[in-house]
């Protein structure tokens, strides 16, 4: 990743954090239900690594919102 990126990146994260503790959901239980494992959304969440799209959807589909709420950087 680009270091010009990375805050982008920590936002995405971040997101992903508040959307998994809205629906009360633990890394644990976000990563079974998205078919990876919890390092990967640990580090997701931390924003040490992109996603590929299937994982993006497929979080958005188990969070129940769309891609666009992901990239809102508030």
């Amino acid at each position: 990743m680009k270091a010009e990126y990375k805050a982008m990146y920590e936002h995405f994260g971040l997101n992903i954090v508040y959307y998994r503790k809205k629906k009360k959901l633990t890394q644990l239980q976000l990563a079974e239900l998205v078919d990876v494992d919890r390092s990967h959304i640990s580090a997701i969440e931390l924003g040490n690594v992109g996603v590929s799209f299937d994982v993006l959807f497929k979080l958005c589909e188990v969070l129940e919102i769309t891609p666009r709420e992901l990239f809102d950087f508030r």
